[in-house]
C-alpha cells in the first residue's frame, strides 16, 4: 500500500491550517495516531527545536495525543537508526519549512528518509510544508541560491511553488523555462493539498491551488487531478 501525501503552502503550525491537518490526522488514524515533526529544514539557522516545539504544541491543540519530534539536522544525526526507526512506525510525517536545500540533501539517501520511504509503503500520510513540500516533487527552486535541484521525487515531473499569494508566483517565469514539461503546483499560506494514492488531489484551507502546465495557468477546483 501506498501513503497520502500532503503538500502546504506555508505558515504551518500559525493557527490556520486546521482544516487541512485534521484530516491528515484522520487519515492517519486519529488523534491516538504517532505523529513525527522532522524540522530538518529549520536547522541551519538553529530554529529546529523551536520548529518542532511549534509543531507539537499545534497538533496537541488540534486534540493530537502522541506527537514527537525526531531531530535530524544533519548528515550524522540523518542515519541515526534510533531515528529512523521511531520515523518508520509514525502514521504522520510532517516536514516544516526553512531551507529546502539543506533539507533535501540532508535526507537524500539516508536511514531516515529510507524510514520515512517504508512508512509511506505501509500507508503513512507524509506532509511537508514550504519547503517540506518543495523537496518531496522530483524538482525544486532553492531561493537562497537561485538554483533548480532534484528533490526527493515523490511526485515525479513537479515543482511546488509554496507561498504562492505572497512571493512564490514570482518564480513562474524562470521555472516554466527551465520546466517546460513538468507541472509547476503554486500552493496559497494556509493551504494544502492532499491525494488519495489515485492521481486525485483535494484542497483544504483558507486559499487556492493553482497548476502551470505548458505556459497555461489553471486554478483548480477543491478536487482535482493532475
Amino acid at each position: 500500500m501506498t501513503g497520502i501525501l500532503l503538500l502546504a503552502g506555508g505558515a504551518e503550525f500559525g493557527g490556520q491550517m486546521s482544516e487541512p491537518d485534521l484530516r491528515a490526522i484522520e487519515l492517519a488514524g486519529g488523534f491516538d495516531a504517532p505523529i513525527c515533526i522532522i524540522p530538518t529544514a529549520a536547522a541551519p539557522d538553529r530554529n529546529h527545536k523551536r520548529a518542532g516545539s511549534n509543531g507539537i504544541r499545534w497538533f496537541q491543540s488540534l486534540g493530537a495525543g502522541n506527537v514527537f519530534t525526531a531531530d535530524v539536522i544533519d548528515s550524522v544525526s540523518a542515519d541515526d537508526s534510533t531515528l529512523a526507526a521511531s520515523i518508520r512506525t509514525s502514521s504522520l510525517i510532517y516536514l516544516p519549512g526553512g531551507f529546502p536545500r539543506h533539507l533535501a540533501e540532508t535526507l537524500a539517501d539516508s536511514v531516515c528518509w529510507r524510514a520515512v520511504l517504508d512508512a509511506y509503503e505501509r500507508g503513512a500520510v507524509i506532509a511537508g510544508s514550504s519547503a517540506g513540500a518543495m523537496v518531496l516533487c522530483e524538482y525544486y527552486y532553492d531561493p537562497y541560491e537561485k538554483k533548480l535541484l532534484r528533490g526527493l521525487n515523490l511526485i515525479p515531473n513537479a515543482c511546488v511553488l509554496p507561498h504562492h499569494n505572497t512571493f512564490g508566483k514570482s518564480w513562474v517565469g524562470q521555472l516554466t523555462q527551465a520546466l517546460p514539461d513538468a507541472t509547476l503546483i503554486g500552493i496559497d499560506e494556509r493551504t494544502g493539498m492532499i491525494n488519495n494514492g489515485n492521481h486525485i488531489w483535494q484542497v483544504f484551507g483558507a486559499g487556492d491551488v493553482n497548476l502551470y502546465q505548458h505556459g497555461q495557468i489553471q486554478k483548480q477546483s477543491k478536487i482535482f487531478s493532475f
